[in-house]
Formats: C-alpha cells, sequence, structure tokens
C-alpha cells in the first residue's frame, strides 16, 4: 500500500453549509507521510472525543461532534470551524478497494470466483462485492427469503485474495439484490458508523425485484457509501432506468447516530462508489454490426451507441460521477456456460450492463475489466481497482487547531446576539396534485456577529414542526457568519395525506416558526390550493360522482366524505355500481393490454402516471394516456390509496379465519357493502381473464395473488408473515374458481 500525504487546499465555498464543506476537500499537494505522524496521545477516537468535552465540549473527529444530541451552538460553532480548517489538520493516505459486480441470473456457485476476486497482484485493503439477480424464484420476490444468500457470500469468502486476512463489516441484500463488504483486518478497527440500507423501484415504487442495497461507512475520516442497483431491464426503457437511478437518490437515506439529525443521503459522501446492472444497452445498431465492431475490438466506436454514456454526456444520470475507459466486451447477454451470444429467440444486441462508476476526488483507477472466465450466468462479472485517498487526522495538529478555535470562540460567545435575513417569509404553492412534488426555497443569510444555529420547531399543541404534506429540508442547522444556507420547502401529497385534502377538510397552510438559538424566532407562511383528486378518495363517494373529481363542488366533496356506505346520499340520482375511474383503467387494460408481457410487473413512467392521474380527475381527454405498464401502476397505487381497502378493515379478521375454505371466503366477500363487494369481484374476474393468456402475458396465480392480496386485504395494524401468507390463500380462491 502506497502512502502520500497532502495539504487540503481551502474550501472556496463560504456559506457556512456544513454538508458542503464537509463534503470539499480540494486539490492537493504531496508532501510525505512521515512529516506528520499520528499523535500518540490522542489517536484513538474516544481521547480525541475526551479532549472535546474537556474545554466544557469536545475535541472530537467531526463525525462524533455531529453526533452527539448534547451539542448545543457552542459545539456546531466548534464544528463549523473545524470544517472550515480541515486542511491543517487532515492528510490523505492511500488505500485499495476492489468493486465487483455480478448478476448470477438465479444460479447457484458452480465454479470459484477467484479469477474475478483475486486478480490484483496484491491483496485490496477492502472488497466490496455486488450480485444481481441472486434468486428469482416467487419465494424471494414475495418473502426476501433465499437459501443463496448463504451460498454466494461463502463463494466470495473463499476466493478473496490468498494473501491477505480479512474481515466481513456488512451485507446487506433485497431480494436478488446484495453488497457484501470485506476489509483486512488491521484496518477493521478504523472502521465506524456503519449503515445499511435499501430501496425497492419495481412497481409502484416498492417491489424489490429492481432497486438498490447500500453501505455507508466512516473509514478513519472520510465517509464512503457503497451502492449496489439493478435497474429496469429492456431495451427502449432508458427512462425508466433513469428514473430508477432517481427514485434510488432521492428515497434511499441513512440514519445518523443522533435520531434528532436529518438522513443522510447518498450525495452527501466524500466517496461514492456505485456498481451494479444498470441494464443501459447499446441502441441504433443492428445486431450483426454490433458483433462485428466487438470482433474487431472497436470499443471505443462502439461505446458511442451505449446509452450510460448518452444519458451521462445530457446530464440526465450520474451527474458528478466518472467511468473509467472500457475496453473489454460488453458483459450481456451469453448462452449460461460459453461464451456464445445470446442464441435464443429474441437474440438479444450485447451490452455493457454491468458498470462500476465512482464521484469524490483524489481517485485513481487501477484496471477496469470483465472476467470471462466465469461461465455460471448469462452475464460476466466485471471489477475495478480504485486506489482512494483517504482522510486521516494528525491529532497534534488537531488539537492545536482546536484549541485555537475555541479561545476565539470564548472571546465573542457573549457579546453579539444571532441574527438571520430571510428573502421572503410566505410561500404559496399553487395547483398542488397527488403524489406530485413541488418546492420552493427559503434563503437565510446570516447577517448577525456571530454565526448562528437555526431549527424549525413545533407549535404549542402540535405533534410536529409542519402539517405532515409538508416538509424542510434541512431542518435545522448552522450558518457561519455572513453565511448562508437555502432550505427547501417541499410539499408532497400520499396516501395517508389525501383523503383529508380531497374533501375539504384539511387545506394547503402551515405556519412555520423558525427558531435561533439565542435569538429571536421567525414565522414563515405557506399556503396553496389543492386539486382534488380520485386518489385517495373512497369507493363510496366515488360511486355517488358522475362527473370528474375536479368538477365537483367542494360543498358535495366534503358533505360525501363525511357519509359512509349505509348513510342515505343526499344525491337521488342512482350511483353507480363501481367508481368510473377504476372502470377506465380495467377496461383500457382489458382492450390493450391483455397479452401485455409483464403486465404488473414492469413499473411505469412517473411522468405517464401524473397524465393518467390527471385524465382520472379532470375528464380530459377521452381515453388514458400512456403505457400499458403505466395504466397498470396506476390502478394498483389507486388500490393503494383508498382510505378503505375494498375489504374493509371490519372484515379483515374474517377473512383470515376463513381462508382456507373457499365457500366461506365467498360468504365474508358477500357480506361486503354493495360498492366494496362490486369492486373486489370486478377485480377477481379481470384477473381471471388475464390468466387466460398468461403464455403470452407471462403471468400466473403466484404472481398476481400476492400483489393483488396486499393491497385488497390490508391489516388495520401491523401484518405479519403469517397473516400474509392467509391473505394470499384468501384471495387465491378468487383466482382459481371457475369463470362464470
Amino acid at each position: 500500500m502506497s502512502r502520500r500525504m497532502r495539504d487540503s487546499e481551502k474550501s472556496s465555498d463560504k456559506t457556512g453549509s456544513l454538508e458542503r464543506e464537509k463534503g470539499s476537500n480540494g486539490d492537493t499537494q504531496k508532501t510525505k507521510a512521515s512529516s506528520i505522524p499520528e499523535s500518540q496521545g490522542i489517536s484513538s477516537r474516544e481521547d480525541r472525543d475526551d479532549l472535546v468535552r474537556s474545554s466544557r465540549h469536545t475535541l472530537s473527529n467531526k463525525a462524533h461532534i455531529l453526533a452527539m444530541p448534547q451539542f448545543g451552538l457552542r459545539d456546531n460553532l466548534i464544528r463549523c470551524e473545524l470544517l472550515k480548517n480541515e486542511h491543517q489538520y487532515i492528510y490523505l493516505e492511500d488505500y485499495s478497494i476492489f468493486l465487483g459486480t455480478y448478476n448470477v441470473n438465479g444460479q447457484t456457485p458452480k465454479e470459484s470466483l477467484s479469477p474475478w476476486l483475486s486478480c490484483t497482484p496484491s491483496p485490496p485493503d477492502m472488497y466490496c462485492v455486488g450480485f444481481q439477480e441472486l434468486d428469482l424464484s416467487k419465494e424471494a420476490f414475495f418473502f426476501n427469503d433465499t437459501p443463496k444468500e448463504l451460498e454466494w457470500t461463502k463463494a466470495v469468502s473463499d476466493a478473496l485474495h490468498p494473501d491477505a486476512k480479512y474481515a466481513l463489516v456488512k451485507l446487506v441484500r433485497l431480494v436478488g439484490i446484495m453488497l457484501i463488504f470485506y476489509i483486512k483486518k488491521e484496518h477493521a478497527k478504523f472502521i465506524s458508523d456503519v449503515e445499511a440500507e435499501t430501496v425497492g423501484t419495481g412497481i409502484m415504487g416498492r417491489m424489490g425485484n429492481k432497486g438498490a442495497v447500500a453501505i455507508r461507512f466512516r473509514f478513519h475520516n472520510s465517509d464512503i457509501c457503497v451502492v449496489n442497483s439493478h435497474l429496469a431491464a429492456h431495451i427502449e426503457e432508458y427512462e425508466r432506468r433513469n428514473q430508477d437511478y432517481k427514485d434510488i437518490c432521492s428515497r434511499l437515506r441513512f440514519r445518523q447516530f443522533d435520531p434528532s439529525r436529518p438522513p443522510l443521503t447518498i450525495m452527501k459522501h466524500d466517496l461514492i462508489l456505485w456498481i451494479g446492472d444498470l441494464n443501459y444497452r447499446i441502441s441504433d445498431l443492428d445486431v450483426d454490426i454490433v458483433k462485428d465492431l466487438i470482433s474487431k475490438k472497436d470499443f471505443e466506436t462502439l461505446h458511442t451507441y451505449d446509452q450510460l454514456k448518452r444519458q451521462i454526456d445530457e446530464e440526465a444520470v450520474f451527474v458528478g460521477f466518472v467511468e473509467g475507459e472500457i475496453d473489454f466486451q460488453p458483459t450481456y447477454k451469453y448462452d449460461t456456460g460459453s461464451d456464445k451470444w445470446d442464441t435464443s429467440e429474441k437474440c438479444r444486441v450485447p451490452a455493457w450492463c454491468d458498470r462500476i462508476l465512482w464521484r469524490g476526488k483524489n481517485i485513481e483507477q487501477q484496471h477496469y475489466q470483465s472476467h470471462m472466465a466465469l461461465k455460471t450466468s448469462d452475464h460476466k462479472p466485471v471489477s475495478s481497482m480504485l486506489v482512494t485517498g483517504i482522510k486521516r487526522v494528525n491529532s497534534e495538529a488537531y488539537k492545536k487547531t482546536f484549541e485555537e478555535i475555541v479561545r476565539n470562540i470564548d472571546k465573542m460567545e457573549n457579546e453579539c446576539i444571532p441574527s438571520v435575513t430571510l428573502a421572503k417569509q410566505e410561500f404559496q404553492f399553487k395547483n398542488v396534485k397527488y403524489m406530485q412534488h413541488q418546492a420552493e426555497t427559503l434563503s437565510l443569510v446570516n447577517d448577525g456577529q456571530v454565526p448562528c444555529q437555526f431549527e424549525f420547531i413545533q407549535k404549542p399543541n402540535e405533534p410536529t414542526y409542519c402539517k405532515p404534506w409538508l416538509t424542510a429540508n434541512p431542518p435545522k442547522g448552522f450558518i457561519a457568519q455572513g453565511g448562508s444556507v437555502d432550505i427547501e420547502l417541499e410539499v408532497f401529497v400520499n396516501r395517508t395525506t389525501a383523503p383529508d385534502l380531497n374533501s375539504g377538510k384539511e387545506q394547503i397552510e402551515d405556519i412555520l416558526v423558525l427558531h435561533l438559538e439565542r435569538g429571536k424566532d421567525y414565522f414563515i407562511s405557506v399556503s396553496g390550493n389543492y386539486l382534488p383528486s380520485c386518489y385517495g378518495t373512497s369507493i363510496y363517494s366515488l360511486c355517488q360522482m358522475r362527473e370528474p373529481i375536479q368538477e365537483m363542488p367542494q360543498k358535495t366533496l366534503r358533505d360525501l366524505a363525511e357519509l359512509s356506505s349505509d348513510d342515505n346520499a343526499a344525491n337521488t340520482e342512482k350511483p353507480l355500481d363501481i367508481p368510473k375511474e377504476l372502470w377506465m383503467m380495467v377496461d383500457h387494460l382489458f382492450r390493450n393490454a391483455i397479452k401485455q408481457e409483464d403486465i404488473f410487473q414492469q413499473p411505469g413512467l412517473r411522468s405517464e402516471f401524473a397524465h393518467i392521474r390527471d385524465c382520472l380527475d379532470t375528464g380530459m381527454p377521452d381515453s388514458l394516456p400512456g403505457s400499458n405498464h403505466s395504466v397498470a401502476e396506476a390502478l394498483l397505487l389507486f388500490l393503494d390509496a383508498l382510505p378503505e381497502p375494498v375489504v374493509p378493515y371490519n372484515f379483515y379478521q374474517q377473512c383470515l379465519e376463513s381462508c382456507s375454505n373457499a365457500s366461506q371466503c365467498e360468504k365474508v366477500i358477500s357480506m361486503l357493502p354493495q360498492h366494496h363487494q362490486n369492486v373486489f369481484k370486478y377485480i377477481a374476474a379481470f384477473l381471471r381473464e388475464l390468466l387466460k393468456h398468461s403464455a403470452s402475458n407471462r403471468l400466473d396465480v403466484n404472481i398476481l395473488v400476492p400483489i393483488f392480496s396486499s393491497l385488497l386485504l390490508k391489516s388495520p395494524s401491523k401484518q405479519d408473515l403469517a397473516e400474509k401468507r392467509k391473505t394470499q390463500e384468501f384471495f387465491q380462491h378468487f383466482l382459481t374458481q371457475a369463470t362464470t
């Protein structure tokens, strides 16, 4: 392992934003590592923590100052100044990280992984190994349970470089997406703050057949995040892959040691390593031309037709990430057990599906290659070795910097009262729609004589600082003297908040109280208008509406929401048997998607869902827009958003008790309120029609039952695995009965 030491250039960001300063490293200048040795006096993390507390607080490494709940304004002042002056006590030391990704196509290990994992002359300091399609069985998909986790983990452990001993730090898996993190045993004591998270981006944005797993950790003083993802398939679905990437970035968050601090996003790390089957294909070239370019090893020309390269060039995804030069042939698709390109009927165009990218500074790639020797799967594994400068603390320099900061803070601590200037204090959100983000920026400038700490605080008799459809990010923070921070005020209406907004019981109105520690409070007004939606409106109410919901008077919507299915509606007109919106979606799918391959398994596009929602809510246009997959997902989201599920909560227990008896199950359904009974029977009949065309749409009962039972029969409390199986058994009776 080579070693180098470099003084980091001061960050040019003077806004006082902690997150930006933490990620800033600047260009560096080499010096000898031996010139700034680790001090024996305060070399451990615990010793540095003791030092911060001794000045009434502590000298801690940056992360721990951030993490300790008891730390107040003074400690945040110290933290901010330490980050600003990081160049005075940080040096860089090189460590090697081996990254590997392999889509194993549901296979078990049939050969040694050593040609892949031990391909480097010297042993790497760390291994981050990712798998996709670990298990393709329905049990793995719906219950996240697979014996293959242990099989592949053992195969990895057996194939690590023989010239070093490694410790397993963390393993995380979501269905078939798995990430394993090893480190040399001698480095293990320098690992801390390890967290793992998962995000499913499959149908309804939840199913884990596609998505990502990630591990974040601190190594010495560098924060590192490793992501392993499996994005949407099919050559034409590059926009869906882009959406998956953005969903992973926005939804994957790591909790912090201090629960009062906001979660960490992927991008809030010094080093981000992204591996996986990203599924971007080669487009606009005939398969024969692609194979000809491969045979000539003209990978440079071929790469210009690569979808990921094009999307990165357009800054649609992976902004700020780097990928090494690709000088190996595409890793997909091969006949299993061989090096032959796909000879199946589909004859897929070869593609670089399996990729490794990184984002950060002080990184050098030593190799980027595929491993043709492994033939277990229809993919070939890929590896990369990165050498990265890890931030380490010179404890003597750290102590000196800290003591100087404390002296300066002592001088000014009681001299001035903090104050900020707000660019504006009134925010209006127009035409808010269901599941459509809207955001405005609240800019704060510290115009006082001292740094300040801000936080949005609760109003009297309210559980949180804001209404559930509103968030402020960040909700608390620290601004250096003369610095500024932008706070994003975001409005997002989901299935939880939609019902009361649809009926008019709640409005888009709130007052935020922004509190400065040792300073005054500022009041921020948030207002707007919400456009009612069929999403989050009850079956009963929708059956009373012959016109689109946005044409209904607000008073009518409120009156309907207060009525139950047992009441007589004020409207004397005969109600609809089922909601017209439900009929429109099912009818569209019946006419256009009865033979659609992978229907209800492949997600749609969010932009198309927005058009479908608007069509259902306004009645325009007359027919539903969007792909069949988007309409199918819109149907699932509609069922998921119902305030009372199709099988009302008070019938849930009876369903569980009768699940093993088909006639008892039918009896329970016959007792449902009429509109709910109609909807249940209508959906079951539609699904039975789909199953008649399983040869084309590749559906079977084992796919449809788990998806729809979880939407039609919801537990009023947390559902355990045994209950989940019973709800599936209950609903299965209605898909296997003879069609009438």
